[in-house]
């Protein structure tokens, strides 16, 4: 007689429990489903913020968002695949800017399509082979519609123009997007030889409104004070950056004492320190700087023997502040001053003491660093500003990642569209249960339209309809006009979105639903012991 396998529960440690099939993968599904319906309000032109409010901490700040990066990097969560969602999406801003919370709703659609044909008794492998087959057409079809006007650079600029005003017209900033998509395409032109991101700052000065922004080309601004008695103009300045202590070298062991017998050798200790000071000093101005920056407080005594020789002196500069100045300068980060032959001082036409609203700021101007600029931001409040800053960031990410590749197809719906005909037809032609897998996977891309329908108040099924009948009838061109819900023309609209950011939204959620559709069995681990 054959003997029988031992229960998972005798088999496993104790506390640790096992779910499989049909519960293991509904356990999955709910989860991510979740996540992406806790999200999906917030696509679209119209989309609705979400106040993000800890509630461990009485002090902490709120956030008021409506960018998925954000949201989902600040949800908790136990579900291990609405983690995956939250993974995928975290990717999808680090990689392309944007999209991250399409990438989200789409991997959730997919599911909840998956859904239902795993209750009609649909093999999941069955699913994920014909999701393979759609996935592949729906790219070709991406490819096939994609446009590229980087050889007529009048066409490339209005393409990036376009693309900025759609990134930004679901953010804060869709009142001002025209302001802040040219700006946002004139800071990212500068950057297009080097493409590195890191040398468009951006400041943010409550104050004003949020038109009031701009872009201050050619200059990095800190957001400092310069020394007292110092000059608060410099021309070809010579500058030195350092992260050093210019405080007096007082003994800074805690606890420690010193005990003189007469105060007059007290005295002999302070001048003492202010002694090696000087010297410190003295080996400062010995590399021939007009200007000396520091990462670390520059306490009276020094301020003083700066001004007396007529140097620029500026404290406090903070960390990802002076490295970023240092390298927009051209300049080394200097700790000790011994050698000023093996130290490389930084340059600029100008430093000047400049007026932000009612701050006083420093600005370098005519850089060696030719791309660095400053894009300032005024807005009503700290709340308004930070969302701005994301807004922004996310239309500079995609513009970046425009300049390496041109192409770009149509938004408003038309593109997902677009691809679900291509993967329809795919579907009529496959034979088996593929074609039950295929045409979910084109139901759930016209998920998409028909949200960002949803959340502008119209009706999402007569709109999508629509839709859908005139790209059959050969309006490939057709997508969804959110300012008045009809169907309209998007290269008349100018409604453009990056290619880029789009395939990177199509894949993603694919291979994120393919993941979590994938798994059969949950075994949860109990928590490690104490020994002892």
């Amino acid at each position: 007689m054959a003997l029988m396998a031992p229960p998972t529960s005798a088999v496993l440690q104790e506390g640790a429990f096992e779910e499989k099939g049909e519960m293991a993968r509904m356990y999955y599904f709910v989860g991510a489903i979740e996540i992406a319906d806790m999200v999906k309000t917030t696509l679209g032109p119209k989309g609705m913020d979400k106040i993000l409010q800890s509630v461990t901490s009485r002090e902490a700040g709120i956030q008021v968002t409506n960018d998925g990066a954000t949201i989902l990097k600040s949800v908790i969560v136990e579900n291990p695949a609405a983690k995956v969602l939250i993974d995928i999406a975290k990717t999808q801003d680090d990689e392309v800017g944007d999209g991250t919370t399409s990438v989200c709703v789409f991997a959730g659609e997919l599911l909840r399509e998956a859904e239902k044909l795993v209750m009609q008794k649909i093999h999941p492998q069955t699913i994920i082979q014909g999701w393979h087959m759609a996935t592949k057409v729906a790219r070709d079809a991406l490819t096939k519609a994609a446009i590229d006007h980087s050889q007529d650079e009048a066409k490339w600029r209005e393409d990036l123009m376009n693309v900025s005003r759609t990134t930004l017209s679901s953010k804060i900033l869709q009142n001002a997007k025209d302001h802040f998509a040219k700006l946002a395409v004139d800071a990212v032109m500068r950057i297009k030889v080097t493409g590195n991101l890191d040398h468009i700052q951006i400041l943010k000065k409550p104050g004003g409104t949020l038109k009031d922004s701009y872009l201050d080309a050619g200059g990095f601004i800190l957001d400092k004070k310069i020394g007292v008695g110092q000059p608060k103009r410099l021309e070809n300045a010579k500058i030195l950056v350092a992260n050093t202590a210019m405080d007096t070298d007082k003994v800074k062991i805690y606890t420690t004492r010193v005990r003189v017998d007469a105060l007059n050798k007290v005295a002999d200790i302070e001048e003492a320190e202010k002694r090696k000071m000087r010297e410190k000093v003295e080996k400062i101005l010995a590399h021939g700087c007009n200007c000396f920056i520091n990462r670390q407080l520059i306490y009276n005594f020094p301020e003083q023997l700066f001004a007396d020789a007529g140097v620029m002196g500026i404290e406090h500069a903070d960390f990802e502040g002076i490295e970023l100045l240092a390298s927009v300068l051209g300049a080394d980060i200097a700790s000790t001053f011994d050698s000023p032959e093996g130290t490389t001082l930084g340059r600029c036409d100008v430093i000047e003491e400049v007026m932000i609203g009612e701050s006083k700021v420093i600005r370098f101007g005519g850089v060696p660093v030719g791309d660095a600029c400053t894009v300032v931001l005024r807005g009503a409040g700290a709340h308004v500003l930070d969302e701005a800053e994301r807004s922004l960031h996310d239309a500079l990410c995609v513009l970046n990642g425009m300049v390496k590749e041109h192409k770009t197809v149509y938004g408003g719906g038309c593109s997902e569209v677009l691809m679900a005909k291509a993967v329809d037809d795919l579907a009529a032609k496959t034979p088996g249960k593929k074609a039950l897998a295929i045409e979910a996977y084109a139901r759930a891309l016209r998920q998409i339209p028909s949200i960002i329908a949803d959340n502008g108040g119209y009706d999402s099924a007569e709109l999508v309809s629509q839709l859908r009948a005139e790209h059959y009838k050969g309006n490939a061109l057709a997508g969804l006009d959110m300012a008045d819900g009809s169907i309209g023309n998007m290269q008349e609209l100018g409604i453009t979105e990056s290619y880029k950011v789009k395939l990177q939204v199509l894949l993603s959620g694919a291979e994120a639903a393919e993941m979590i559709l994938r798994v059969d069995d949950v075994v949860k681990l109990p928590p490690r012991r104490r020994e002892g």
